[in-house]
């Protein structure tokens, strides 16, 4: 059976939600973009677990895009082969298509809520809607906080950086690792994990399954940005597909990077985001800071530290909150929707798909 990978296109952080949506649904992407409409409770996750179970049963490598605010739901499953995906295309990551049919089109689930019945529950429905949309705002306001004392120890940090050194590490990797050419292609843009209701959740096993050989960049104080983005440069000028993962933190900085096409990965390690494998090398960038600016400094850093894993914690449980809220919100509607129509459109799908491949 082909190999699956499992990403997101969604994270939770200091500044709201992000998404990478529009660069994932863009339309030369895709030869068939399934854009799934439909509230709370209307199968759209279920949906596209179908789809995807049933493409890799017919041997096809599919890549599962999961939802940060509850990351055992799916948005997003994608048949790279043929160009096929199935997207929820509801707030907060709104997806309209652009080009109806020929590239893109819509799959309305919520035509199976029995309406007049949901309506009897208006009251519930916007009770339980606008205490989940408060529980987000709380927890992006704790992850804020977060985030700036985070900005504030890195920037402490990186004065004692030996910067020279880490370019001299850079291209030495580059150096030893990017011979040849590459058969070129799109950079690919995902998250590969973020903070969730569940904690946070990395798919570190992806970057096992794409890159057999790892470096992990052991970096307590965000200093890794600089190394991947040189190392990004050299890969593409050299014609080699990436995976970039960015910072969800800081969207203009890479966090992650993986080179399929050299079987090669550069992941980020850290307190809350710790590589959970046996690395190929292990790069301690910790280590390229001067240890008397340590030393000096270490009190604040060590307060900013408890501070953040504080405030984390304060937007995790804010998450987990906005779950619960949710669950009871999908309580209300699910006695009001024909799951048997569902079944059935997830079918007619499967067998769309099917006639692709």
């Amino acid at each position: 059976m082909a190999n699956t990978v499992h990403f997101f296109l969604g994270a939770n952080s200091g500044r709201g939600f992000q998404n990478l949506f529009d660069s994932f649904c863009a339309p030369e992407n895709h030869y068939d973009l399934v854009v799934l409409k439909g509230g709370p409770g209307s199968g759209k996750s279920t949906l596209m677990r179908r789809v995807g179970a049933a493409m890799e049963e017919r041997g096809e490598a599919v890549e599962y895009l999961y939802c940060s605010g509850d990351p055992s739901s799916l948005d997003g499953v994608h048949i790279p082969r043929i160009r096929t995906a199935l997207v929820d295309g509801t707030a907060p990551h709104i997806v309209e298509p652009r080009y109806p049919a020929a590239a893109d089109r819509y799959v309305n689930l919520g035509q199976f809520y029995d309406i007049a019945a949901a309506k009897t529950h208006r009251a519930e429905v916007v009770r339980w809607t606008d205490a989940c949309s408060a529980c987000y705002q709380r927890a992006y306001r704790a992850l804020g906080a977060a985030r700036q004392l985070e900005e504030g120890a890195s920037a402490l940090a990186a004065e004692g950086l030996d910067g020279e050194k880490l370019l001299r590490r850079t291209d030495g990797i580059i150096g030893r690792e990017f011979r040849g050419k590459g058969p070129g292609g799109r950079e690919a843009l995902r998250f590969l994990g973020s903070v969730t209701c569940k904690g946070p959740v990395w798919r570190f096993d992806s970057v096992r399954t794409l890159c057999p050989r790892v470096y992990e960049l052991q970096d307590s104080y965000g200093l890794a940005a600089p190394m991947l983005e040189r190392l990004r440069a050299a890969a593409a000028v050299r014609g080699y597909y990436g995976v970039v993962c960015p910072d969800p933190e800081h969207m203009d900085r890479i966090q992650h990077l993986l080179l399929p096409d050299l079987g090669l990965g550069f992941v980020t390690s850290r307190p809350g985001m710790a590589y959970d494998g046996a690395p190929f090398r292990r790069i301690r960038l910790d280590a390229m800071v001067a240890p008397a600016h340590l030393k000096r400094h270490r009190a604040r850093l060590r307060f900013v530290r408890r501070m953040v894993e504080t405030l984390r914690e304060e937007g995790m449980d804010a998450l987990r909150e906005a779950k619960r809220c949710h669950d009871q919100l999908e309580g209300v509607y699910h006695p009001y929707v024909d799951f048997d129509g569902v079944s059935r459109m997830a079918e007619e799908e499967i067998a769309r798909i099917e006639s692709y491949l």
